[in-house]
């Protein structure tokens, strides 16, 4: 029998050695976006399945977590906010409020008289709204901060309605507390579907002339407003600009373009809330 001279197939290569380079590994500094997460075989590696496995829980947990109202409340008094409305919608527990999102766009009825009622005569330029929505994770850690560093740029002259604190919330739940308390200008905070990458990422929302059966062209957004994202005092200063500008301009949403960015790099730019020449 002829001498066989093949090379002899090595054994498979064990732990971190089975997991194959990726060429693209080095991008993965840039980006919390999960690329690049190699492989050993056709399967992904062990650690970035348990990496998965925990942020898939952590996106599950932000979704059923609730909002500590209280501690919330006492972040706001010690910036100086007056006491907070507390409202809830008409989903009247969290299994519903996921199952029926249309219920999370209505106040309950007796909260939507107590506001009506909490009315100052000739209503207010802005109601400031804090939701709990799919992640009150993200409102319990960037509301407050965010409200801290927009307190200070809101015009003196501004009149503000009490912050209102709302639970079991969607965006549009705004339309109808805005026009409860008679406000020109509504700004919902609210928790964002949460994501792999980001559990804990708050959005605003801001509407002029909120009413029900706003839609969502009518709105401006700004969005991923977390440590990783979009940091707080940054988003206080969008939102501060887009509040003046809304305001002189009687509009938002789509007629609304963004240039706050423009502004600060303009001297001469008006500051928020004042009147237009």
């Amino acid at each position: 029998m002829a001498d066989d001279h093949r090379v002899p197939r090595p054994a498979p290569p064990q732990g971190a050695e089975a997991v194959a380079d990726d060429a693209w590994a080095a991008w993965r500094a840039a980006t919390p976006a999960r690329i690049a997460l190699g492989r050993s075989g056709d399967a992904l590696p062990t650690a970035e399945l348990l990496r998965f496995g925990c942020a898939h829980a952590g996106a599950r947990d932000a979704v059923h977590a609730s909002l500590d109202l209280d501690a919330l409340q006492a972040q706001l008094h010690q910036q100086g906010w007056p006491v907070p409305l507390r409202v809830h919608s008409q989903a009247p527990d969290r299994a519903t409020y996921l199952r029926r999102p249309d219920l999370g766009r209505r106040l309950e009825p007796g909260d939507a008289r107590r506001l009506s009622e909490a009315a100052v005569a000739g209503g207010c330029d802005l109601c400031l709204v804090i939701g709990d929505g799919l992640s009150a994770v993200a409102v319990q850690r960037h509301a407050a901060p965010l409200l801290g560093a927009l307190r200070p740029l809101l015009p003196q002259d501004l009149s503000v309605a009490p912050p209102v604190l709302a639970s079991q919330a969607r965006v549009a739940l705004s339309d109808d507390i805005g026009e409860c308390l008679n406000a020109r200008l509504a700004v919902m905070l609210i928790g964002e579907r949460p994501g792999l990458s980001a559990p804990d990422s708050l959005g605003l929302y801001l509407t002029f002339g909120p009413r029900m059966g706003n839609t969502d062209a009518q709105r401006n957004c700004i969005s991923n407003v977390h440590g990783r994202g979009l940091p707080p005092a940054a988003a206080a200063a969008r939102l501060s600009w887009l509040i003046g500008a809304a305001l002189r301009r009687g509009l938002s949403g789509v007629a609304l373009k963004d240039e706050s960015e423009t502004a600060v790099l303009d001297t001469s730019a008006s500051p928020p809330g004042a009147s237009a020449a």
